[in-house]
């Protein structure tokens, strides 16, 4: 049987056996960098069986885009993962796979603008078909922060937001003054906390700084605050944070 993609903006299907059923509504729409060299090796790993990984979409740096798993069963692309309390990503999301070397060297790559362009597209056409929230467009790093990295801090967050694409603040400025780092604790920190995980996060309110927090900090400022990246919640990280609660759709 030939399958046929379920977006216009894919033009052909390369398909993965790794998917089963949902067990829950789509409400979320996941972006992914392969982390690899190459994209065909990357489009190859996740059509391979034994890998147990898939997404529903590849988009190559020229911008074509394939299919790999109908939107209406569920990819292996999460992993271990959460989001606003919910656990079982992989069953609310469709995940897009962007190929992209990943974190190799201090400064990650840029993407290219054909490939942006495509996401783009390709994102706007699925939140138009299912009921995802701007604010529900995340990065793999937010659901799964104490894991992953991706997209990263080159993705470009704010050019999407620009064209209808997820949720997004100006960030506030990074100044001097006060901030919470790992070891801190105490009621600042649990405030602090309560925010990230009112956003959507999987935050425990401990208030203690410990690890988990740092990486929930880190995975926010490669989503909104992308000129710093230290897991330290200066003001500018918090203010930012605030801002996006204060708009975030009800």
């Amino acid at each position: 049987m030939t399958l046929t993609p379920d977006s216009p903006i894919a033009r052909q299907v390369v398909p993965s056996p790794n998917h089963n059923e949902r067990r829950l509504p789509v409400d979320i729409l996941i972006l992914h960098y392969t982390g690899m060299a190459r994209a065909s090796e990357a489009l190859l790993r996740l059509a391979n069986p034994l890998a147990e990984v898939s997404a529903h979409y590849f988009v190559f740096e020229d911008g074509r885009v394939v299919q790999m798993v109908p939107e209406a069963r569920r990819a292996w692309h999460a992993g271990l993962s959460a989001w606003e309390g919910v656990r079982d990503v992989n069953s609310r999301s469709i995940g897009i796979e962007i190929a992209h070397p990943g974190h190799a060297g201090e400064v990650q790559a840029p993407y290219p603008e054909a490939q942006v362009a495509a996401v783009a597209a390709l994102s706007r056409d699925i939140a138009s078909r299912w009921p995802i929230r701007p604010d529900r467009i995340l990065g793999h790093a937010d659901v799964a922060p104490d894991r992953k990295d991706d997209p990263g801090e080159s993705f470009p967050w704010e050019h999407l937001h620009r064209q209808g694409i997820g949720h997004w603040t100006t960030p506030a400025p990074i100044r001097d003054g006060r901030f919470f780092a790992e070891g801190d604790a105490g009621q600042p920190i649990e405030a602090l906390q309560s925010m990230l995980a009112l956003y959507g996060y999987d935050q425990p309110v401990t208030g203690t700084f410990d690890a988990r927090t740092r990486a929930v900090v880190t995975a926010f400022q490669r989503h909104f605050r992308q000129a710093r990246i230290d897991g330290v919640a200066d003001a500018s990280t918090i203010t930012t944070l605030r801002d996006l609660l204060a708009a975030k759709p009800a």
